[in-house]
């Protein structure tokens, strides 16, 4: 099933569980969702994550020292199903902790903890017939990355194997917030548009209110990340909580005030 979102555009947030511990990270979890926040891609902290920039990859480096696995991820999953039912789960992470895991039983474990959907930077849908078939036995959304250099082709698989959400990435290269959004956001959505209905969520660089409400004229979702995870890093894990729900207030606020309708 598609995941909804409560408004246009719907929030996003990413966050490298275990930094800079599993409380704070619970905290910050909480205090997103009720700032705001419709979904929670709790990020498992890896220890060569190509796709992530320096924000990014110091966060895993620090969750990894306090030893942060895949299994806590799951049991952080599991104590926010129960507080925020509402709110949308997905489990973000390259696919190395999974096959040590074990596939069948990481969805197993990711379907008892009520995650909705998982979301793996490093799995190519060409070659993702074992893991789909393992998510769908367990009820769970396989979300996909489509990159603007992706062939129509290609954006057609995605949508047609994507459940939740497509990730549309808003430029290629590595996470990191960015001064301004590129036009190929945008044209990638349009692009993705053609072959799917599920919602859409446009994520890598986006940092701002003015961002965010940019993203929501043409797609159905913001994916904030870099962000987030430099704001806890600076605010420290006391006021980390506090720090990332005035971040969303923000980001929301911002977005209203540019839709509403000049006086």
């Amino acid at each position: 099933m598609p995941i909804r979102f409560a408004e246009k555009p719907g929030l996003v947030a990413y966050f490298t569980v275990g930094d800079p511990d599993l409380a704070t990270t619970h905290a910050i979890a909480l205090a997103a969702i009720d700032a705001g926040a419709d979904v929670i891609e709790l990020g498992v902290p890896f220890s060569d994550p190509l796709a992530d920039g320096p924000v990014i990859q110091r966060a895993s480096e620090r969750a990894l020292r306090h030893g942060t696995s895949l299994r806590d991820v799951l049991n952080l999953a599991a104590t926010l199903r129960a507080e925020r039912p509402h709110a949308g789960l997905i489990v973000f992470t390259y696919y190395n902790p999974i096959l040590r895991f074990g596939l069948e039983e990481f969805c197993a474990a990711a379907e008892q903890a009520g995650v909705d959907g998982v979301l793996v930077t490093d799995m190519i849908v060409e070659e993702a017939s074992e893991y789909l078939q393992a998510l769908h036995r367990h009820h769970l959304a396989p979300v996909f990355l489509a990159a603007p250099t992706s062939p129509d082709e290609r954006l057609a698989r995605i949508a047609a194997v994507s459940r939740g959400f497509i990730y549309a990435i808003s430029r290629v290269g590595i996470t990191g917030a960015q001064k301004s959004l590129t036009a190929d956001a945008e044209q990638l959505v349009r692009r993705l548009r053609r072959f799917t209905q599920l919602p859409i969520a446009v994520g890598f660089g986006i940092s701002t209110p003015e961002h965010f409400a940019a993203v929501g004229e043409f797609a159905d979702a913001a994916v904030i990340g870099s962000a987030l995870v430099a704001t806890i890093e600076q605010a420290g894990p006391k006021e980390a909580p506090d720090a990332i729900a005035r971040l969303i207030e923000g980001l929301r606020r911002g977005s209203r005030e540019t839709a509403a309708p000049a006086r």
